[in-house]
């Protein structure tokens, strides 16, 4: 998207110009400047960096001031994933002309100005890092509400219900270190010895009708 975005922004600066011709004539000065300010857009896109983090938005440029040779500025900002609203893709008719998308990362629940959110122009396929951003907030959503499910499952064990009336812990820990065969054989044991008592209890009951 590089040489789409250079010719986006050197058409509006063309624009720009000979509106101000029109007006001032400081638009004539714009014109001399456009292989200066089409450097200095070259270099901002070349330096640019997007990516989604497990938490934040990262968004990293270095961008040269309107003359290079003073240097440039360096630029990073984070924005948080659980301050995220929603990732809105823009695309306005000139940028339609050449193709260019822009992304606006819009705040949640704060009273901040439009021009507040972060915007970003020249995205080659916003629509996937819509869908990405989208997916780790709604990871993000899903561990916390796994976390207070379980935090509500601890304090629903109080002093007058111990975990012992829910469950035999050592019952629980016997079976789970005894393989699954002589689990099967320890079971067949004690319904072969639960035969066994009822049978010596019938035989017991028989003897004591027969006696008389």
């Amino acid at each position: 998207m590089e040489e789409n975005y250079i010719r986006y922004q050197m058409s509006r600066w063309i624009l720009y110009s000979l509106l101000l011709i029109l007006a001032w004539g400081i638009g004539l000065f714009m014109l001399l400047y456009i292989p200066v300010r089409r450097h200095v857009i070259r270099r901002d896109f070349r330096t640019r960096q997007l990516y989604v983090t497990p938490d934040s938005i990262v968004y990293k440029v270095t961008r040269p001031v309107p003359f290079p040779c003073f240097g440039a500025l360096k630029k990073k900002k984070y924005v948080l994933l659980h301050s995220v609203a929603d990732i809105v893709v823009e695309q306005g008719y000139l940028q339609s002309l050449f193709g260019i998308y822009s992304i606006r990362i819009e705040y949640a629940g704060l009273t901040r100005p439009a021009s507040d959110d972060v915007k970003i122009q020249g995205i080659a396929d916003p629509r996937a890092f819509r869908k990405a951003v989208l997916m780790h907030i709604g990871r993000m959503k899903m561990e916390s509400f796994n976390r207070q499910v379980s935090n509500s499952d601890l304090s629903s064990f109080g002093p007058g219900n111990p975990p012992s009336s829910w469950f035999s812990p050592s019952r629980s820990l016997r079976n789970d270190s005894i393989p699954p065969g002589q689990l099967i054989l320890q079971k067949l044991e004690e319904v072969s010895s639960s035969v066994k008592r009822v049978q010596t209890l019938m035989e017991e009951q028989h003897c004591q009708t027969s006696e008389p």
